[in-house]
């Protein structure tokens, strides 16, 4: 008796038609999973970078602010705006030898200057990697395959009657 690949019989030809119409379906579902799932990574996608643009905008808008408030302090700390403002406060300039100072007693100015440790470094006495990381996976079988010690056959269990 000869065995072949294709049957002995013709098959219906609904159920012909039904087998493509399935394998039709099969694909159609899997086409549409995958683009299912490539507009759900697209989408996540598009989100993140307007978020990132977003924050950049942010950014720019902070470093344009730092920078504003820099040229405002630089106003503010320029001679010729102390000037007019003491001239509003009514406030003269004072020589020297007009300055009146006064002793206050019991006040004892800091007289050391705290300067930080000098700069050392300290040696790394400690090894880094520990040892079961710097060992590769041919020694690791070698150590407990090839290497390990084999177990004494087990004595038999004498029973005495």
């Amino acid at each position: 008796m000869k065995t072949t690949f294709f049957q002995a019989y013709r098959q219906a030809p609904w159920r012909v038609q039904l087998q493509w119409v399935g394998i039709f379906l099969v694909v159609l579902v899997m086409i549409a999973s995958v683009a299912g799932i490539y507009l759900s990574v697209s989408g996540r996608t598009a989100a993140t970078g307007r978020r990132i643009q977003n924050l950049e905008m942010d950014i720019t808008d902070l470093k344009l602010n730092i920078n504003d408030l820099n040229t405002q302090l630089a106003q503010a700390s320029s001679a010729k705006f102390l000037y007019d403002r003491l001239a509003s406060l009514d406030m003269v300039e004072s020589e020297p030898r007009q300055a009146l100072y006064v002793e206050v007693p019991g006040y004892e100015p800091q007289t050391t200057v705290v300067m930080a440790p000098p700069p050392s470094v300290n040696p790394v006495s400690s090894q880094v990697i520990l040892p079961e990381f710097t060992s590769s996976l041919w020694d690791w079988l070698k150590d407990k395959v090839w290497e390990a010690p084999v177990a004494s056959p087990a004595a038999p269990i004498e029973v005495n009657p």
